[in-house]
């Protein structure tokens, strides 16, 4: 079955940069778009980044645009999220979702703060 395991979550301080890793198994990765996620105490799940299953395509929320970057590795099965210039509203659950199937990770924690 299809299976998403995030990480690379944690607590950074304002400015800092944090990269997420997705593994994911139970599918053809390679034929695959894939997304990120984000979700806030008390907010509704919002979407990140996207990526083509080539890596050859990305689009991204407005609110990360210029500070975050999606990318994959096809021959490890995994999608990366790179976050750089976090600032505290970036607090939240990221996601990685499969939107083929609407499969869902765990979750991995970011915290941005002083």
């Amino acid at each position: 079955q299809v299976q998403l395991v995030e990480s690379g979550g944690g607590l950074v301080q304002p400015g800092g940069s944090l990269r997420l890793s997705c593994v994911t198994s139970g599918f053809t990765f390679s034929i695959a778009s894939m997304r990120w996620y984000r979700q806030a105490p008390g907010k509704e799940r919002e979407l990140v980044a996207r990526i083509s299953s080539s890596g050859g395509s990305t689009n991204y929320g407005e609110s990360v645009k210029g500070r975050f970057t999606i990318s994959r590795d096809n021959a490890k099965n995994t999608v990366y999220l790179q976050m750089d210039n976090l600032k505290p509203e970036d607090t939240a659950v990221y996601y990685c979702n499969l939107p083929a199937t609407n499969s869902w990770g765990q979750g991995t924690q970011v915290t941005v703060s002083s």
